[in-house]
């Protein structure tokens, strides 16, 4: 198999440096999926702190009361922000949203990644991967994200919640991400860390790797992984 010039940089052709070459050409040789998506939170950034503490804020300030932590997190990650409140309080949505939004925001400024995500990130693209991000986060507060964690430049496109009618766990998402890329479902994985992201990709027909690290939902909750990997760089020998 040639490299091309996309998979392959000039210093490590065939015939500038053999063992390089070589190197590259396994790798290569290894790839399943050419393409792979990743869902944000929980996944790719360590939010899930910040979603927990946005979520009883607005909970305890809107509605009262105590709430357990799986009460509050349950539906996130899948059909939005707006669906998410209706399980609080589906009389006070707008309201709770707006809370959420307000102490949920400035809190990006603490984010980090998840483990050692971003050196894997650079690893999958250096490699030729091609990267998407498909998240139930607004296109705006994923802005934030990178504003704070300088990733977009390794991902070919960006899928936000406000972006399709239907959401996770509705492929409608991951089916815009590879038509954006040209992309079939057989040449993608979908990485993520709840439930939702794993019947998405099913739907799609994309091959579904659940990660234990979110902080979000259970691994437990995980049963419609194709696999599911507890170290942000078991990805590198999956894809």
């Amino acid at each position: 198999m040639a490299c091309t010039s996309r998979t392959c940089p000039t210093e490590t052709r065939p015939g500038s440096d053999p063992v390089l070459a070589a190197s590259l050409l396994a790798t290569i040789g290894r790839v399943r999926f050419p393409v792979v998506l990743f869902d944000l939170d929980g996944t790719v950034i360590d939010s899930g702190a910040i979603i927990l503490a946005s979520m009883r804020h607005a909970a305890e300030t809107v509605v009262g009361g105590e709430w357990s932590d799986d009460e509050l997190m349950k539906a996130v990650g899948g059909p939005g922000l707006e669906a998410q409140m209706v399980a609080l309080d589906p009389n006070r949505v707008d309201e709770l949203v707006r809370v959420y939004r307000a102490h949920n925001e400035p809190l990006h400024d603490t984010l980090d990644y998840c483990g050692n995500m971003d050196a894997v990130l650079g690893e999958l693209h250096d490699r030729g991967h091609r990267l998407g991000i498909v998240t139930a986060k607004r296109r705006v507060t994923v802005e934030l994200a990178f504003s704070k964690l300088p990733l977009e430049h390794l991902f070919e496109t960006v899928v936000g919640g406000d972006e399709t009618e239907r959401h996770k766990p509705d492929p409608e998402p991951l089916l815009l991400a590879l038509e954006r890329l040209g992309a079939r479902a057989e040449e993608a994985a979908y990485v993520g860390d709840s439930p939702f992201d794993m019947l998405a990709a099913r739907a799609a027909g994309l091959y579904a790797i659940g990660v234990s690290w979110g902080r979000i939902h259970p691994a437990g909750k995980l049963a419609a992984a194709d696999v599911i990997v507890d170290r942000p760089e078991e990805l590198l020998e999956l894809v």
